[in-house]
């Protein structure tokens, strides 16, 4: 088990574990996973943190084909400037290895923000907390046990 899921299970939020066996070459973790569990990559997001230029740490939950537009995540957040955050400070505020790192359960509450177009789908894949191990569950489920917002922030 992983925090992400033994918080899913604590608040019985509904929820699917799917595991698949993690090529450590894969040059994509979250196209492996939509290849490996043979699923629509649109469906399939992958969590990414972000630095203000206050130095806060933001969430952002994006499809895996598509990028992580700083701009507009930054106007989702109310910030000036936005920029991929350094991985050591990623693993150390939500310990998770990079991967493998979950929108849920992070050691620290950090604001998250999960792109629109994970909106229309009944379900979604996220990183379950390891590489290899994805929970799929409804977008608003996530939102909640998150306290993200949805917004405008992914790139096609």
């Amino acid at each position: 088990m992983t925090p992400a899921l033994d918080l899913l299970k604590k608040v019985r939020a509904e929820h699917r574990i799917h595991s698949y066996e993690h090529d450590p070459k894969a040059a994509s973790y979250g196209l492996e996973a939509a290849e490996k569990l043979d699923l629509d990559p649109a469906q399939v997001f992958k969590t990414l943190l972000a630095s203000s230029e206050k130095g806060e740490l933001l969430v952002a939950v994006v499809p895996v084909v598509g990028s992580l537009d700083l701009k507009a995540l930054a106007h989702a957040a109310g910030v000036k400037k936005a920029e991929m955050a350094d991985p050591a400070a990623a693993q150390r505020a939500t310990g998770y290895l990079l991967g493998g790192i979950s929108p849920l359960g992070q050691k620290k509450r950090l604001r998250t923000f999960i792109d629109n177009s994970a909106q229309p789908f009944a379900s979604i894949f996220v990183s379950a907390g390891r590489r290899g191990l994805e929970v799929e569950l409804a977008p608003a489920v996530l939102a909640e046990h998150t306290q993200a917002r949805f917004a405008d922030i992914g790139r096609p």
